[in-house]
Parts: C-alpha cells; sequence; structure tokens
C-alpha cells in the first residue's frame, strides 16, 4: 500500500532463490513455444466529453494462462487511434493499484501528451482482470468501508476484536465468492494478459507506460517479455525487493513525515486557518479532533477511522490540502463538522468502485507474496511503528489485514533484475510517500540500461503530465526518439519541483494545484 520516503537507503541484495521463476516462454531463448489465437478487439467508440476519441472493446483471455483452452474471463480495453501516417505502436498505460481502472487513463495519456507526440501512438488503456468493466468484476464485500467503522486504534481489546473480526470476514467472503478466481488474481496472471492485449493488437512489441504499481506490473512484464518490449515508462516507482508486507510497514513511517510537511504548511497559512504557526502545536489539535471524532462522529459520518481515510489522500497529492485545512479549521474553531463531512465525500469515502479496487488490491497483493499468518507479528510490528509513526500505522495495518487470512497461498515475488532491456525511464519524487525515492534507485540498478528522472523536493504520487513541463519535456523526448538523460550517481536528470498550493480561493477548490495534476489523481488506482 504506502511505502516510506527517507534517506537512500543501499539495494537489498537479491538472491536468485527466493524469486518467482519466469515462465518457460520467457526464459528458453530459441525454443518454439505455441502461442495462443487472439481475435482482434472489435472497436467501437465510447466517447465522453473531455476524451471525443475514445474508443472501447473487450478481450477475452484465458483464466489460466497454461491451460488456454480452458475457462475464459473478459478484459475491458479503450483506445485513442494514432493520427499521424506511421504508428510507432501501442502505448498501454496503466493507473496502479492495484486495482485501478485504466480505461480513462487512455483518454488523459492522449490528452496530455504533446499533440505530435500522442499522434504516433495507440494509447491503449484497459481494466486488469477482476477490475471495473473488466468480466467478472471483483466485489468481495460490498459496504466494507461504510461509516462508521471501528477506530483504526486497538486501544482496547474489544476494538482490535472488532477490527479483526471485520478483517477474518472480508477474506472469508472472497473465498467463498471467488474460490475459482482468486489463483489467478495476481501480478504474472496480469503480465500475460498485457501479452495477450499486445497479440491481439498485432503488435511485435509494446510501449508501457504505468504509474505506482504499475510500475512493478511494467517491470515484470519486462522479465517475463524483455524482446518484446520497445519503450518503459515508470512513474512513482515501486521498490520491487520489498513486496508487500515490509513495504506496507515502510509506508507508515513515510506517510506520517508527509502529514506532518501538511501540518508545516498550514502552520506557515496561519493568517488563513488560525490554526497557529507551530506544527507540533497543530499536529496536537488534529490528534485532539481524532480523539473527539471517535467518541462523536461529525455528522454521524466521519469517526477517527474515517478521518484518516480523509486526511491518508493528502500523502499522495497536495491539491488536496486546502480543503482539508479548511475541513480541520471549521472543525476546531467553530466545532462545524459539515466540511469535514465534505471532504470525507470527496476525498475519503469508498463507493461501489472503490470496492470493487479494494477487492482486486486485496487478491492481488495476498496472492503476490507471503504475509504473516500469525496476528501477534502483525501486532508486533505495527505497535513498533506507531511509537514512531502514529498517523496511520493502525488504518494501513486493517486495510491489509485480510491478508493475514487469506484463502490462497502465496507465491513468491519476482525478480525483475534484467540486462536485455532497451532504455528505460522512470520519474521519482525525493519525498512520495507512497513509492519513496529509494524504491526508484533500486529499481534503476536492477534495470541495466534504465535512467531516473528526479523531482527535487516533490512529495506528490505520480508525477508526470501533472504540470511539471521538465519532468514531461524528458517523457516527450523518450516517447519520440528513445531519448534518455545520462548523468551521474543515483539520478540522471533534477527537476525542481512545482510550488506546494496556496489555499483555495473559494471553498472546495484548490485553486493554485495543475489542472493536469487534479485529473491524474483523480484516475490513479490509489494505495500504491
Amino acid at each position: 500500500m504506502r511505502k516510506r520516503a527517507a534517506a537512500l537507503c543501499g539495494v537489498a541484495v537479491v538472491m536468485a532463490g527466493t524469486f518467482t521463476a519466469v515462465p518457460a516462454e520467457a526464459s528458453a531463448p530459441g525454443t518454439t513455444i505455441p502461442t495462443p489465437q487472439t481475435a482482434k478487439p472489435a472497436w467501437k467508440g465510447c466517447a465522453t466529453k473531455k476524451y471525443p476519441t475514445l474508443q472501447c472493446a473487450s478481450l477475452k483471455v484465458p483464466l489460466d494462462h497454461d491451460r488456454p483452452h480452458g475457462k475464459k474471463i473478459t478484459l475491458a480495453l479503450s483506445r485513442v487511434p494514432h493520427t499521424a501516417r506511421t504508428s510507432r505502436g501501442p502505448l498501454l498505460v496503466n493507473p496502479g493499484g492495484p486495482g485501478g481502472s485504466g480505461l480513462k487513463l487512455a483518454g488523459f495519456v492522449a490528452s496530455a501528451l504533446p499533440a505530435e507526440v500522442a499522434a504516433r501512438y495507440d494509447v491503449i488503456g484497459f481494466d486488469p482482470r477482476g477490475v471495473g468493466a473488466s468480466e467478472p468484476a471483483l466485489d468481495c464485500g460490498p459496504g466494507h468501508f461504510d461509516p462508521v467503522r471501528p477506530d483504526s486504534l486497538p486501544a482496547t481489546p474489544a476494538v482490535e476484536k472488532a477490527n479483526l473480526a471485520r478483517a477474518r470476514s472480508f477474506a472469508a467472503a472472497c473465498g467463498t465468492k471467488y474460490a475459482h478466481l482468486l489463483p489467478y488474481i495476481d501480478t504474472t496472471s496480469a503480465v500475460r494478459d498485457l501479452d495477450a492485449i499486445r497479440r491481439a493488437l498485432g503488435a511485435k512489441k509494446i510501449n508501457y507506460f504505468g504509474y505506482s504499481y504499475g510500475t512493478y506490473l511494467g517491470a515484470v512484464y519486462a522479465r517475463f517479455f524483455p524482446e518484446r518490449v520497445r519503450r518503459l515508462v515508470l512513474d512513482s516507482v515501486v521498490d520491487p525487493t520489498d513486496v508487500w508486507y515490509e513495504a506496507n510497514l515502510n509506508q507508515d513511517v513515510a506517510f506520517n513525515d508527509r502529514h506532518r510537511a501538511f501540518l508545516a504548511w498550514v502552520a506557515r497559512y496561519d493568517t488563513t486557518y488560525r490554526l497557529g504557526t507551530d506544527p507540533e502545536k497543530i499536529e496536537a489539535e488534529w490528534y485532539a479532533m481524532r480523539a473527539a471524532l471517535a467518541k462523536k462522529p461529525a455528522g454521524g459520518t466521519v469517526g477517527a477511522s474515517e478521518l484518516e481515510d480523509t486526511f491518508i489522500p493528502g500523502g499522495y497529492y497536495n491539491g488536496y490540502w486546502p480543503i482539508l485545512a479548511e475541513a480541520f479549521a471549521a472543525y476546531v474553531h467553530d466545532k462545524d463538522p459539515e466540511p469535514l463531512v465534505e471532504a470525507y465525500e470527496d476525498i475519503g469515502a469508498v463507493d461501489a468502485s472503490g470496492d470493487n479496487g479494494y477487492s482486486v488490491y486485496t487478491s492481488v497483493q495476498c496472492r503476490d507474496a507471503g504475509w504473516p499468518r500469525d496476528w501477534r507479528r502483525w501486532r508486533a510490528d505495527q505497535w513498533e511503528v506507531y511509537e514512531k509513526a502514529p498517523f496511520m500505522t493502525w488504518n494501513n495495518a486493517w486495510y491489509n489485514a485480510p491478508c493475514a487470512f487469506w484463502p490462497t497461498d502465496s507465491l513468491r515475488p519476482v525478480n525483475v533484475a534484467n540486462g536485455t532491456l532497451p532504455p528505460v525511464l522512470l520519474f521519482q519524487a525525493t519525498d512520495d510517500a507512497a513509492t519513496p525515492y529509494e524504491g526508484a534507485v533500486t529499481m534503476r540498478r536492477l534495470l541495466a540500461r534504465s535512467s531516473l528522472v528526479v523531482e527535487e523536493g516533490g512529495g506528490n504520487h505520480g508525477i508526470t503530465l501533472s504540470g511539471n513541463a521538465c519532468l514531461d519535456k524528458h517523457l516527450a523526448a523518450y516517447l519520440t526518439d528513445g531519448t534518455v538523460p545520462r548523468g551521474y550517481g543515483e539520478a540522471d536528470a533534477v527537476c525542481e519541483a512545482l510550488p506546494d498550493p496556496k489555499p483555495a480561493a473559494a471553498k472546495g477548490k484548490a485553486a493554485s494545484a495543475p489542472s493536469n495534476g487534479s485529473a491524474l489523481h483523480g484516475l490513479l488506482g490509489f494505495r500504491h
């Protein structure tokens, strides 16, 4: 889910015996592997006001790729077709999650790229297996996040028991409803879906552009099928050596740091929010608000857990900060719960698509890698991290706790180390909490010909096509002719971060936030 942003650490030693083996068709050059026939997508218009040239189609793929003639599932695809005379092939895009829908992302990427760059690509979006318009779409526990949930902080055995019951219940519901699907909802199966999409498009190679968890998906695809990669862009990079339990513990510290950055921002605008100029005192006010909401939820809706849900997105995207600060100040000064309720409904609440996304998130993460099955280990680890990072440690723990009771066994993570790819381009903000900087440094070293573009001082998650012209210049050059920067040290190029937003000019609007940044973060699959 969320990771740690801090000083750089060394790259973990990768031991070959601890990772999933690459499939035979990817690891046995020179052998002939039968390729299943894949029907071409039948594209139909599905235009929206924002994306008037968007087209949609569906594609049937095997549930189990090792049994290509067995049960099929359906992937939902989208496309913005190239308009230039010649095409550089398909550019597949993924918003992360896991569990994020990519259908509208194709329209966004095609419209946000320079017109002369987008014109040369068929930009392809897709809902991964289990997601959104793909069939079947998972929904293990509708309403799992309906308010008001138990306090995330298990200060008493009764509260811990209530949260554990919710986690067990969700895992059991997934096992009951989707026993035949869960063994195949994982990153390696999704990677083989990507290759089925490639075949259906009639392309010898793909170009790929992934955000967040989508960076791991892209790196695993490149490990399985390096000869089928033409361009590979990874933005906000998952550390492939710590999926997924340790990654979540690391994120707790990072999001705590990012929350404190938000509180320091509030302190700079004391004339607007009147919460003081000392970030530590403002932090104490925030936790006092949390304690009060644990006893009496705002509007009968926003308890302590829902408050965390509302403010955690501020760790992903600082465009939310003015809205969050307004709601915080209104509650402190006027005991007015309405702005908090509105902020929760706009930013933190989980709707039906969120229920689907969470079902896929847990299914992929719990299946992808091993998780402790002894709750005593979880309890000890969470309390240890909570002592230094209280903001979201227990909220994050309960979000992932179904993995302690998951009804399938777990695979081993994939060793993505790769020395045979063409040049790869990575983008990373130095203060990203969800996928910290050290993960991008690790990925750069594992992908032998990769280049890393750093947004110095940036804290947002998902940084290209968000208004930073320096970053987007490197992206456009790479997609145009494969040009990558080559520097010394850990970064190959450095771009200055965009300034933090200013207080909203009007209620509910972060007026200074770049419009592209707001649009992108509405499409990304939060969590990884």
